[in-house]
């Protein structure tokens, strides 16, 4: 679809929900634009000083919320990280794609196998006259097929597991999962430093081509281990002295990670691109209390289905389209950026996706309110023992299930942002929520969630009693 065309769809929409339309003139409207998209891994809906920290410094993304959206209501389809990189790159939730839980080295312990079926946006931007990259972290497979080169993109340069164990040397169980395309590589230095200097020479490769270009930046900060270099940890225990170590670890990380995210702004900006460039900022899922994050005043964290592990920050520039310093209290998902990227970009697409483009709101045209079934749910092992647990929301209500064991509660968003007070009088929402729970689940129990050819090791008894 031409953006042209785009526009004028957004305009005669009905229902506007934040702001007037903008009055910026569409310069040059067949010139595609660039798109970073920028998720990072673990950051707490509270953990940037533009969302309200006052004991972190986080300028480079607070300056690029400034200059465009902020979102307050926008979510991670799953708490966890591996399904939430899945409904980014295919617009689909993470179980409709084989992927409702972590991929991990160890079969016994990984639960999802991104499907064949799935078409990812490299693919469709590829189709619109796009060069793709992804740059950091993959964790959507860790073997042919599913390497990124292998799912659409033109470009990598990343990690291909979940968590580094060390973000110096770059292993996961002692296997190096660092690649360039598909050649294995043993870089020196820290993986955030490592990842914003490779987003850069990409960028910087870029300069001058007639071609645009996506690039699909993930960072492993602020994921545990939480190793942040050194000088960051004493600048940020010089200024707070009464910050236990905890904390200062995770700020200087989040701080170092900030300033990552400053260079590869810059790189925009020193190659000519950052006027055309759509960037967007996003975390995979809420922070992780116990190290020390923050989720602001939602209850729940990571793993959790309360608003504390889904919700998450989000930001979004774009010079001349989206308003500078504009907040947005739309509610949106992960999945919902493949639509809206692909808008952005002129790509069309025909086979179905879960999201919905909300473009329109970025660019302060009128988008009618849609009060959609939102679905969140998480598989693992461990205590899970491979089982699943979900969450379900229509417009304030949510119903969800904080683990297998746990039962469903119905609450009221509005009338209870902390989640703290189930309602018990509302039979007929619970059980219109829990059905329409049921049908997902049984929709995309469709797709396998696990190789084919998988071969689990025996279990070890040892002295189990009789």
């Amino acid at each position: 679809m031409k953006r042209r065309q785009f526009l004028e769809r957004a305009r005669l929409a009905a229902g506007s929900f934040f702001m007037p339309r903008l009055a910026f003139a569409e310069a040059e409207p067949d010139r595609k634009p660039n798109i970073v998209t920028i998720l990072v891994d673990d950051l707490g809906y509270g953990d940037l000083s533009c969302y309200g920290a006052t004991d972190l410094k986080t300028p480079h993304i607070d300056a690029l919320a400034a200059s465009g959206m902020q979102f307050s209501r926008f979510y991670a389809n799953c708490p966890v990280c591996s399904p939430t990189r899945a409904s980014l790159l295919t617009g689909r939730y993470p179980d409709s794609v084989g992927v409702p839980g972590v991929i991990r080295t160890h079969p016994q312990n990984s639960f999802g196998y991104l499907s064949a079926n799935a078409t990812l946006v490299p693919t469709v931007l590829k189709r619109a006259g796009y060069h793709t990259a992804i740059v950091g972290k993959w964790h959507l497979g860790l073997e042919s097929p599913n390497t990124p080169t292998e799912r659409g993109f033109d470009h990598f340069h990343g990690f291909l597991g979940d968590m580094m164990d060390d973000y110096y040397n770059h292993r996961r169980h002692g296997i190096n999962y660092m690649r360039l395309g598909n050649k294995e590589i043993d870089p020196e230095g820290h993986a955030t430093d490592l990842f914003t200097q490779w987003a850069g020479d990409y960028i910087r490769s870029r300069s001058g081509a007639a071609q645009p270009f996506y690039l699909y930046l993930a960072y492993n900060a602020p994921h545990t281990p939480i190793q942040p270099p050194a000088e960051w940890l004493d600048r940020v225990k010089a200024r707070e002295p009464g910050m236990d170590d905890k904390r200062a670890k995770l700020v200087a990380l989040i701080e170092h990670l900030d300033d990552g995210v400053g260079k590869v702004v810059a790189s925009l900006k020193e190659s000519g691109a950052y006027d055309n460039t759509l960037v967007v900022f996003v975390s995979d899922n809420g922070g992780q209390l116990d190290i020390g994050a923050s989720n602001g005043d939602l209850r729940g964290a990571k793993c959790d289905m309360y608003e504390g592990g889904i919700r998450v920050p989000m930001c979004a520039g774009w010079p001349g389209r989206i308003a500078p310093g504009s907040h947005s209290d739309c509610v949106a998902l992960t999945m919902d950026l493949f639509p809206t990227v692909c808008e952005g970009a002129g790509a069309e697409f025909s086979h179905e996706v879960d999201g919905r483009s909300f473009l329109p709101t970025l660019l302060g045209n009128v988008q009618p309110p849609e009060e959609r079934l939102l679905f969140w749910m998480r598989r693992d092992g461990g205590p899970h023992a491979g089982r699943a647990y979900y969450a379900v929301r229509h417009g304030d209500w949510k119903l969800l299930q904080d683990g297998p064991d746990q039962p469903l509660q119905l609450f009221h968003l509005k009338s209870d942002p902390r989640e703290e007070r189930p309602v018990k009088d509302k039979p007929k929402v619970f059980a219109l929520l829990r059905a329409a729970l049921q049908n997902h689940v049984i929709q995309a129990g469709a797709a396998p969630w696990q190789k084919e050819s998988v071969t689990l090791p025996p279990i070890e008894w040892g002295d189990a009693p009789d």
